[in-house]
Order: structure tokens, then C-alpha cells, then sequence
């Protein structure tokens, strides 16, 4: 893709800031950190949020939420409003688009289809929102076909995730779309070392995961539902990441503490909840998950070794250190910057024995270390990275 002029300096300042085309998961969920991260760029950029283009083709099961998609459509080519209540600094009028798409990825016929239908549906967005050549963001690789169809002056790609290993998606087809998207991409955002050896170097930033370490850090109530006594605790997807052996055999030989589990259920988890000491809460949104984490025992990064994790940037891992509270987790290359502030064991190990020592990491100095490892890491300033990288276009 040839290199797209530089935006052009105000008269009496610097340069305006780009409006911003962004492909992500659907928005107003647990927030991720493509959503941290554009909550912030909202301050200072028009931001059109089109919400998510699948990774992997129909299914039989997945006709109900193929009829929501549908039901999406059926009234306004796309829905506007405030966002999701915690995501930080957005500015009123960020418009979230439900898109006209095919989830087929690696479809030719497909791909025709989105660069169409969508293409055209965002252009006229765009003409109503008075958009001329935004940066096009996309976290996702199926935002492939409107590439080049939007007159955006660059194309950003910000990978989160190893698609080649995560779960639910058709691994071939939306490697071979990440391959030609970052092609035509003028900048790679890697939030990991790991997945940013996999591009090129010259088009290539790292932008860790940050954290919002002020509403993990003050000090809230206890959630009415937590469990008195000692506690080992978990939130996030509940998925086949997870050592779910390893967390059976700790919570047998841990008799008498409970273990909880906050967020959605997707993998076999028979081998828990015929303990009488682990408990399923359920999904909790994110502005409630300090009222849990502050006052557990323990926070738990029970990973299993896969290459999802090995290039995984857990959000989780900063947040429950912004707490303070100490964690007990198998290794993973992320963990190893603060792998001295945790009760760390390689996967597969001796979970009931990281989970005692880390308890006799609680409170006090130590807990204040925890907090200052990551009190330099927030989004804002993950942010102000990336606008840097982004100034240049």
C-alpha cells in the first residue's frame, strides 16, 4: 500500500486529530483493551465503533445470535449513543454501528459481499458524521474487505490475540486474512512481545496492556455475595485456558477455603462443581469486580501452557495487582515482569502451595508493592502511546 500524506498542520496550532473507523468486538461488554484504549482516543478523536465481524463461519448453533445480528439490522443500518458506562472518557456522540456483514471468513464470495455491503454502509456513516479519510482501527482480521474502501489515509492493525490459537475461530482462514491485512496495514500495535515478533519490525510498535489502577486501588465495600473465610478468586471467561485438574486437586487438598469464580462458564467444569467448596457467581460488569478482588484471599492465574497463553497480556494480571491483594499463578512469558510480586509455579504445579504462600504475602508493604509495579501502567498512558504512533499519519 503506498504511504498516505501526512494530515495537514492547522493554521494556528498543531495537527487536527484523526477521526477514527474502529473494528472490535461488540461494544458495551467487559471492556477489552482495544475498548480502553479507544475510551481514551474518544477525548481527542471522532470515533465510529463498528462492533463485531465473526471469525469463524455459521454453525448450527449459532442461529440465535445470527437472529440478533438480524434483528440489529432490521430497524437502523446502526445504533447510536453513550457506550458502556465504564469506559473511560468517552465523549458524547460515539457512534456504535451494528455492521452489514457476512461472518465467513476466508469466503471469497463473502469477502465481496462485506466490501459491498459494508463498505457502503460506513460511507454513509461517514457522510453523516462529516468523515473524510479517517484512520481505519481494526483489532479484528475480518475487517479485511472494506480495507481500501473507506478513502482512510492509514490503516492501523492492533493485535490482542494469537488467532492462530484462540478459541472459537476458524484458525486457517483468519490467519491467512491477519497475513494480508497486515500487509496493507501502515501500523502494527502487538500488545505483547511474543505477538509482536510476527510482524514486521518497521511498521511494528509494542503497547502493553495497561490497567485502570485508581478503580482497582480505592477502596470499595465487599460484594454481598462473596464468601466469608479464606478465598481463592478468579474472574474472566471461564474457558479451556484453564488448568480446570489443577484447580480441582488445590480446592481438595484446600478443605477450607472457597473458591470462586466470577464470569461466563465455556468450558467442562464437572470436575469443580461437585466440590462443595467452589462456588460460580456468574458474569459481574467490571466497575463490580473490585468489590470482589480488594477482599479475596488470593486472586488465581490458573493457566494452562498453550500457545494462546504463551502470547497472551492478561488485563486481569495488572488489575489484580492495582488491588493489591496477592496472586497465586502458573508462569506465562507476560507474568515474568512481576513474576517476583507473585506466588508463581509452572503449569501444572502445586497450586495449593502457591495459594498458602501467596496468602502469607497479604497486606501491609507488600501489598503496597503490588500497587506501585503497575501505578505507571495505566490506560491513559498506554494511550498516549498510541497516539504517538498514530501522530505520524
Amino acid at each position: 500500500m503506498p504511504k498516505r500524506p501526512l494530515r495537514p498542520a492547522m493554521a494556528n496550532g498543531p495537527a487536527m486529530a484523526a477521526d477514527l473507523i474502529v473494528f472490535g468486538e461488540d461494544w458495551g461488554g467487559h471492556p477489552s483493551s482495544t475498548q480502553h484504549l479507544i475510551g481514551h482516543l474518544a477525548r481527542t478523536h471522532k470515533i465510529v465503533w463498528v462492533n463485531s465481524i465473526g471469525l469463524r463461519r455459521p454453525r448450527l448453533g449459532d442461529i440465535r445470535r445470527v437472529a440478533q445480528k438480524l434483528a440489529a439490522l432490521a430497524g437502523t443500518p446502526d445504533a447510536v449513543g453513550a457506550p458502556a458506562a465504564d469506559a473511560p472518557g468517552v465523549a458524547p456522540g460515539f457512534r456504535v454501528v451494528a455492521p452489514r456483514a457476512v461472518p465467513w471468513p476466508g469466503n471469497p464470495l463473502a469477502e465481496a459481499a462485506n466490501a459491498r455491503l459494508l463498505g457502503g454502509q460506513l460511507r454513509a456513516v461517514m457522510a453523516e458524521e462529516n468523515i473524510v479519510r479517517p484512520i481505519l482501527w481494526t483489532s479484528l482480521p475480518s475487517a479485511l474487505p472494506v480495507v481500501g474502501t473507506l478513502g482512510e489515509r492509514a490503516v492501523v492493525y492492533y493485535c490482542g490475540d494469537d488467532f492462530g490459537a484462540l478459541s472459537g475461530v476458524d484458525h486457517a482462514p483468519v490467519l491467512d486474512m491477519e497475513r494480508r491485512l497486515v500487509e496493507k496495514a501502515d501500523l502494527v500495535i502487538a500488545a505483547s512481545p511474543a505477538l509482536a515478533e510476527r510482524f514486521p519490525r518497521e511498521k511494528t510498535v509494542l503497547v502493553p496492556h495497561g490497567v485502570d489502577a485508581r478503580v482497582f486501588s480505592s477502596p470499595a465495600p465487599p460484594a454481598a455475595d462473596l464468601p466469608e473465610g479464606k478465598v481463592a478468586g478468579f474472574y474472566g471467561s471461564v474457558s479451556d485456558w484453564l488448568d480446570v485438574p489443577m484447580l480441582a486437586r488445590a480446592a481438595q487438598a484446600l478443605f477450607d477455603w472457597t473458591f470462586v469464580f466470577i464470569g461466563p462458564v465455556r468450558t467442562d467444569v464437572s470436575a469443580l462443581t461437585r466440590l462443595e467448596n467452589v462456588r460460580f457467581l456468574g458474569p459481574r460488569p467490571h466497575a463490580a469486580l473490585p468489590a470482589y478482588v480488594q477482599h479475596w484471599t488470593v486472586s488465581l492465574i490458573p493457566f494452562r501452557d498453550t500457545p494462546q497463553i504463551r502470547a497472551c497480556n492478561p488485563l486481569k494480571l495488572r488489575e489484580y495487582l492495582a488491588s493489591g491483594t496477592p496472586v497465586a499463578a502458573t508462569r506465562f512469558p507476560a507474568l515474568e515482569p512481576y513474576a517476583h510480586l507473585v506466588s508463581a509455579i509452572e503449569p501444572g504445579g502445586d497450586l495449593a502451595g502457591a495459594i498458602e504462600a501467596a496468602a502469607n504475602q497479604a497486606g501491609g508493604a507488600l501489598a503496597r508493592l503490588r500497587q506501585l509495579a503497575v501505578a505507571q501502567e495505566g490506560w491513559d498512558r498506554r494511550a498516549e502511546a498510541v497516539e504517538t504512533a498514530l501522530g505520524r499519519f
